[in-house]
């Protein structure tokens, strides 16, 4: 039996969907960016099993609306100011009904030459757009969570302890650390805890008055550590951190890395993507001694999640570490290309990314790009100027990037001006028409906004300081 004996129902709910998309995408204002739903609320609508005689497109659409829309933070919305945007594209869409409709698999390069090639070139195509160095070896996975975890298991490859042979089980091995900063994004250390280090191993260094990693401190935890006998892995340097933006002094920290032989991962998941902007580019000061490099075009290069991209510039280590011992026959191929994706991370199968990151690219192009990023920073230069003129509100940190970070303050009380912080976060939360974030900076609470999507207007970033 066929599962669809033809595309006729298949072409006209197509149609209607991509009716439905446009005038989502048109009237997205119109929705509230939270949703107002309850634990239980989207579950308790769906029957205890699925249809046994199958619904068709147009029921299914109905429920989609009736029962699924009312669940949806709606990422895509311009006032969503909520950690970082995973800012999507009228391209972007496109390009994923593409993938869809391909169902590629790109585990090596013959099971589909064009997913592998792609890659490659769109890949070279955005290092230089960022202005990185040449001759970096490209991969896109899902997220910066998974590009981490693939940079330090070859980080813990590199250390000379033979784990691709041996592993680590049933050895006597000493402690491998970790370093990152005290505001270093919480993925350092759940690759940590997923290699088996162990959270009291990954060592959270201070930083200094505007948030960047204290060097100085660096060193002294290294020369401490390798006094007690422990093994330094890794350093991972953050470049514009989830918090502030703050860049952590990546220079100094990869001569230090360079210097005592551990491996550098610098972690550019949001504000790499701003670098397409020529002047922002002080953002890779040192980056020449970074092994592995992340960012991600899903938080702010307008392509929809997931796609964030994993440079090194030293593949062989991240192939060792990854690479079956012996590749089976199942896979052993006679035409054949350098790069298998498959040897250089965990997943097997492997999503056509790279066809939404080129459609982007190549639809929007670099200048139009550009442009937006601009007015994010610009418009979050004047938001910041506005709440610095009030007596009573104060930034928390610089305004960096499309990022500002403020509090109330009710003078000679910390208590109270936490309070009214939250009272004010509550209330733009509670208000449904936009979605602001919180942090916690040097002890004081702070709402977080962080702009980044692609139909953001300063008319949607204003309605924030209309809530002070």
């Amino acid at each position: 039996m066929k599962l669809d004996p033809t595309s006729a129902d298949f072409r006209a709910a197509g149609h209607k969907l991509i009716e439905w998309i446009a005038d989502y995408i048109d009237n997205i204002d119109s929705y509230d960016v939270l949703s107002r739903v309850q634990p239980g609320d989207i579950a308790k609508q769906f029957p205890e099993a699925p249809s046994r005689e199958g619904r068709d497109y147009d029921a299914l659409l109905a429920d989609f609306q009736s029962k699924i829309l009312p669940g949806i933070t709606h990422w895509n919305h311009p006032s969503f100011f909520a950690y970082f945007s995973i800012t999507g594209s009228q391209a972007g869409v496109l390009a994923e009904l593409l993938t869809a409709a391909l169902n590629a698999n790109g585990m090596v390069w013959k099971t589909s030459p064009s997913l592998t090639e792609l890659e490659v070139v769109v890949l070279r195509w955005l290092a230089r757009e960022l202005g990185l160095p040449d001759g970096l070896f490209g991969m896109i996975n899902d997220t910066a969570s998974t590009n981490t975890f693939h940079a330090l298991v070859a980080a813990r490859e590199a250390v000379g302890l033979d784990i691709r042979r041996s592993g680590t089980s049933g050895r006597d091995l000493p402690a491998l650390r970790l370093y990152c900063s005290k505001h270093a994004h919480v993925s350092a250390e759940k690759a940590g805890l997923a290699l088996g280090i162990g959270y009291e191993n990954v060592v959270k260094i201070a930083a200094d008055e505007q948030h960047r990693m204290r060097v100085e401190a660096l060193e002294e935890a290294i020369a401490r550590d390798r006094a007690a006998g422990m093994l330094p892995m890794a350093i991972v340097a953050t470049a514009g951190n989830t918090s502030t933006g703050a860049i952590d002094p990546t220079r100094a920290i990869g001569e230090v890395a360079a210097r005592e032989k551990i491996w550098l991962h610098v972690d550019g998941a949001y504000a790499g993507s701003a670098t397409i902007c020529p002047e922002l580019r002080d953002l890779w000061d040192g980056i020449e001694y970074a092994d592995s490099i992340v960012t991600n075009p899903h938080k702010w290069m307008f392509t929809p999640i997931d796609c964030s991209v994993l440079y090194t510039r030293r593949p062989e280590v991240l192939r060792a570490a990854f690479a079956p011992a012996e590749t089976p026959a199942y896979l052993t191929l006679s035409d054949t290309a350098d790069v298998n994706y498959m040897d250089f991370g965990v997943p097997m199968g492997r999503r056509f990314r790279a066809l939404k990151l080129w459609m982007v690219m190549e639809h929007y192009g670099i200048e139009r790009m550009r442009a937006v990023i601009r007015d994010h920073i610009a418009w979050a230069k004047r938001m910041a100027e506005e709440i610095e003129r009030r007596d009573d509100y104060e930034l928390l940190a610089p305004q960096k990037f499309s990022l500002v970070v403020f509090r109330k303050v009710v003078p000679g009380d910390e208590a109270a001006s936490e309070a009214a912080t939250q009272r004010v976060l509550d209330a733009i939360n509670d208000s449904h028409k936009a979605y602001v974030s919180s942090t916690r900076l040097g002890g004081k609470y702070g709402i977080r906004v962080a702009i980044g999507n692609g139909a953001t207007e300063w008319r949607h970033v204003e309605q924030i300081l209309s809530f002070l």
